[in-house]
């Protein structure tokens, strides 16, 4: 049972045969037909169905650990590519392995096709980049661009005259007027854990919104896109106005 599994639902939950049960001997492996309780031991066969944590269980009534939460984030990125390019098959499987092996670590591919690797700092970088080179890829070399750091900024409050932000068509006969307020944690919790999704059909999720979130049903139906993945996906562009004609023609400019 992984971390987004919840009871009596199918998400997120394998239903395995463990292959092995090992103790671990140093560099030796020792193989159990059973283990008491208070010992650490090794279970073969699961690996493929676990990222980072989860749960395992003989009980269909089971509920999952919870996972640890860290004080620190991952907000300094670099790209990493293979100075040889027949290397880049171990590339991936070495990032799928160190984004198992490290809680706080983010691995992800961009949309321009780079993989990124993010940490809590330059410091867990460096390590991370040195067990993908050394153990995940066995040797071979990368390349690692400069660290970039990702600044986080939110709205604590909706804004008021006059902090709107206003923007003029090239014509100057259009004025855009643009407001923020917060969306709250519990909705912000939602699209972050995929319970809201951007793919998800307009009536349905406009009456989730109304129904749950106190939502007006009309703005909940003009929702024009959420935020950039994967860091800011938890924002809301929405058309709020009334009674405007031909507003749509200019969604392709707005919608990046």
């Amino acid at each position: 049972m992984g971390q987004d599994y919840k009871p009596g639902s199918k998400k997120d939950l394998f239903v395995k045969k463990i292959q092995r049960t090992v103790v671990m001997m140093g560099r030796y492996t020792e193989q159990v037909p059973d283990c008491p309780c208070g010992n650490v031991i090794g279970l073969v066969g699961v690996d493929q169905f676990i990222l980072k944590s989860a749960t395992l269980s003989t009980s269909d009534e089971a509920h999952i650990f919870h996972t640890m939460k860290f004080s620190v984030s991952a907000v300094v990125r670099v790209a990493v590519e293979p100075k040889n390019a027949q290397d880049l098959p171990k590339l991936v499987e070495g990032l799928k392995r160190l984004a198992k092996s490290d809680p706080l670590v983010q691995c992800s591919t961009a949309k321009t096709g780079e993989h990124i690797i993010a940490g809590a700092g330059e410091l867990h970088l460096e390590i991370c980049l040195k067990d993908l080179e050394e153990q995940y890829m066995k040797g071979a070399s990368i390349k690692v661009s400069e660290p970039q750091v990702s600044f986080a900024e939110t709205v604590t409050k909706a804004t008021a005259e006059p902090d709107v932000c206003v923007s003029k068509s090239p014509n100057k006969h259009n004025r855009l007027y643009v407001y923020a307020e917060p969306l709250g944690d519990e909705l912000s919790m939602a699209i972050e854990e995929n319970e809201i999704r951007e793919t998800d059909e307009a009536k349905v999720r406009a009456r989730t919104l109304a129904d749950k979130y106190d939502w007006d049903i009309s703005e909940a139906r003009k929702i024009w896109t959420f935020g950039c993945q994967p860091d800011a996906r938890a924002n809301l562009l929405v058309d709020a106005t009334k009674g405007v004609q031909y507003l749509s023609e200019i969604k392709d400019s707005m919608v990046g």
